[in-house]
């Protein structure tokens, strides 16, 4: 289940300068990362109220994630995005669930990127909670 019945916020083509990586290059050398993020949640509120302090506020945790990377330095993209999926649950209660994909582009060859995809609820799982 991807939580059909909440709202949709998007966050698209995020680009973060990082060190990603387990080559020694990647190591000290920062890359572009390219993060997209779904976050679940009802905007109802938000939307009747048009009060920012009824809406999930993705300037807030965007800021967050851009932090993260900038200060982070994982040796794999299963890590990162782990991390960044929790960011988004704990920056605010009303996000139910996130879908997080993490990019290098460039990382191979004759591909534009390579990336992971994961999505996370707020009990944990993977959706079958």
């Amino acid at each position: 289940m991807r939580h059909e019945r909440l709202d949709q916020i998007h966050i698209k083509d995020l680009v973060v300068s990082g060190i990603l990586g387990i080559n020694p290059d990647e190591r000290v050398h920062r890359q572009d990362i390219l993060i997209n993020a779904t976050l679940w949640a009802d905007t109802r509120d938000a939307a009747r109220s048009d009060d920012i302090d009824d809406a999930v506020n993705y300037r807030t945790i965007t800021k967050r994630l851009i932090a993260f990377v900038e200060q982070g330095k994982p040796m794999l993209v299963e890590r990162l995005v782990a991390e960044l999926a929790e960011i988004c649950l704990d920056a605010d209660q009303r996000v139910a669930a996130v879908e997080m994909t993490v990019e290098k582009p460039g990382a191979l060859r004759h591909a534009r990127s390579v990336g992971i995809t994961i999505y996370r609820t707020r009990t944990g799982g993977d959706g079958n909670a």
